[in-house]
């Protein structure tokens, strides 16, 4: 059995922890992570998964950024750990995620990833979407969460500077 729950301070380690044996050494080197730097996940988006001894078995992180003018969430990293790959954990955090952003009022979210794997949940290419390089722009993925959320948005994908509570 498999519990979720809003990642807290207090899982911050164990998350790191997961992070650290899914992805290559390095990855925090990605521009993904610049964009990452000094700012908190967005809260009540974030999320770990619980197995039931309590290890934690998957997380996702969801970070405020802007594209152009526009607020987004950026979506990642998301993790499971490989005793529970293959359970449909990485869809469920996936799931889990991308409806409570939508019911915390965010119209876009985007992420750096493979569209073969994304492409299930919706996600496509954004043209005229910048990340901080190197990045690959066909890996430069988007979702609507409200009709026409990514009409017409375009440009650099930069920090979020401040948390005024915009998120058309």
């Amino acid at each position: 059995m498999i519990a979720l729950q809003p990642e807290s301070p207090a899982d911050w380690w164990e998350v790191e922890a997961l992070y650290d044996l899914c992805f290559a050494p390095g990855r925090e080197a990605l521009s993904s992570y610049r964009l990452r730097d000094g700012v908190d996940p967005v809260a009540g988006l974030s999320m770990v998964a619980r197995d039931s001894d309590g290890t934690v078995a998957g997380a996702i992180r969801f970070w405020p950024v802007r594209v152009g003018d526009a607020p987004a969430l950026l979506l990642g990293p998301v993790a499971v750990h490989p005793t529970h790959q293959g359970e449909g954990l990485g869809a469920l955090l996936i799931n889990q995620g991308l409806a409570a952003a939508r019911a915390g009022g965010w119209a876009r979210v985007m992420l750096v990833g493979d569209a073969p794997y994304y492409g299930r949940f919706g996600f496509t290419r954004l043209d005229g979407v910048e990340m901080p390089p190197p990045t690959n722009p066909d890996r430069i993925l988007g979702r609507e969460l409200e009709p026409g959320a990514w009409a017409g948005v375009r440009g650099p994908v930069t920090r979020w500077t401040g948390c005024d509570g915009a998120r058309d």
